[in-house]
């Protein structure tokens, strides 16, 4: 859809692409064994220019079981048949020119177009395996993308990777776990990339009974973090256990003045150990961890009590002290409601709902220039409508977060509840 209708006036200096993907099946599945994290992906774009919203587009990412639910050739892949290739359907990023959608646990990360048309699974031209994250996180100093991947094939390992600005994975090292674990997403820093190295296992019982995603809760597996210097090898690696607990998404991590680590994180008491087809095991909140490396340290504090999740920082800020993070206040299977807005420094939280039976998404901040102060920016989010009418993408302005939205582009149709997404500016030669 080109030129859709904005209520507001749209801000001149957001010139790029808002991009989101998340599961939106293709076919038929059954509700008593679907996994909500296993749907086909859709990725949904929306092209912002010189104060319109020019186009609005989603499209199934074509992986085979979309492909073949809609009769089309299945795309060329570098690895072959020997790849099982499933959905990608949890982030799209913009890296060294290109669209990728991305999901973990065992498939590469398909190419897109600008138009969000499927290219094909990508090896990042020949120089990686098909095992990717669906969280790389990007070195504001360097352009360069650090990730974690896991894979149940290779065991009790995880895979640290970094991509160059050009696109090219530069570094991998392999390092040892003590069990098959899930790895959701990474932190860095200045100093480190941080494994999340907890009691989320893959279960072969579970996998032999045909679980659509066959990783659950051990108590008996000792959480721990892992500290890699950045670039670094395995056996640099240093170790600290913690109590034991589930995180899908850190906010952000920094080194501080004496040497530690502190990490910003949506903490759950366990996952898939209540609840085994959904993320629904209980509330997740808030909390900064401060780890020392060398001593094995470690302390927490609750930041936020309020259930929430997907929580994201100014990208000019990841792996340093930030102030602000912003969240999505979730239900049950995390059905969306408030945003959220902390402000680190004075312990205050701000809370904006959606109104009218909505419930925001993911929060995406884009700053105002490139030099502009943290925070200092706006917010865009998907306001979806939870009785399944037409969604929005609101734009707020961070200097009146609970004000009326700068500017609302109202969309064609619903868009489902989904996970994540990156705003992508034009780069102009």
């Amino acid at each position: 859809m080109f030129d859709l209708e904005v209520t507001g006036v749209i801000p001149t200096e957001l010139d790029g692409r808002l991009l989101r993907n998340g599961p939106n099946p293709v076919g038929a599945v059954d509700p008593l064994s679907h996994h909500w994290f296993t749907g086909t992906g859709m990725v949904h774009g929306l092209r912002l220019r010189e104060g319109r919203a020019e186009w609005y587009r989603n499209r199934w990412v074509r992986t085979p079981d979309v492909t073949d639910v809609l009769g089309e050739p299945r795309c060329r892949s570098p690895f072959g048949d020997d790849v099982r290739l499933f959905a990608a359907n949890t982030n799209v990023i913009g890296h060294a020119g290109r669209t990728f959608a991305i999901v973990e646990a065992g498939t590469p990360p398909v190419e897109l177009t600008d138009e969000l048309d499927t290219i094909g699974p990508s090896d990042f031209d020949g120089t990686r395996e098909h095992p990717y994250t669906a969280h790389p996180k990007l070195d504001p100093a360097t352009g360069e993308l650090h990730s974690m991947s896991y894979f149940w094939a290779w065991g009790n390992q995880v895979r640290y990777e970094v991509v160059g600005v050009d696109g090219r994975v530069r570094h991998r090292a392999d390092i040892a776990t003590n069990g098959p674990v899930m790895v959701h997403d990474v932190s860095i820093t200045e100093r480190y990339a941080v494994v999340y190295d907890l009691p989320v296992l893959f279960n072969l019982d579970a996998a032999m009974g045909g679980a659509a995603l066959p990783y659950r809760w051990d108590s008996s597996y000792q959480a721990r973090l892992g500290f890699v210097p950045l670039g670094g090898t395995a056996d640099q690696v240093r170790w600290v256990d913690i109590e034991p607990c589930w995180v899908f998404h850190p906010a952000n991590a920094y080194d501080d003045a004496d040497g530690r680590v502190v990490l910003d994180v949506v903490r759950y008491d366990t996952m898939f150990n209540v609840d085994v087809t959904g993320p629904n095991d209980g509330p997740a909140r808030l909390e900064r961890w401060t780890v020392d490396p060398i001593t094995g340290a470690f302390s927490s504090v609750v930041i936020d009590q309020r259930s929430q999740e997907f929580p994201r920082v100014d990208e000019r800020v990841v792996g340093r002290r930030h102030r602000y993070a912003y969240a999505a206040e979730i239900g049950d299977h995390f059905d969306p409601g408030a945003a959220l807005r902390h402000d680190l420094q004075s312990g205050t939280t701000e809370r904006r709902a959606a109104g009218g039976g909505r419930g925001f998404g993911e929060v995406v901040f884009v700053p105002r220039s490139p030099d502009s102060a943290e925070d200092d920016g706006w917010l865009l989010t998907v306001a979806h409508d939870l009785a399944g009418g037409r969604a929005d993408v609101v734009i707020l302005d961070t200097s009146d977060f609970t004000g009326d939205p700068v500017a609302t582009v109202h969309l064609p149709g619903p868009v489902p509840l989904g996970f994540h997404g990156n705003w992508v500016p034009t780069v102009t030669q």
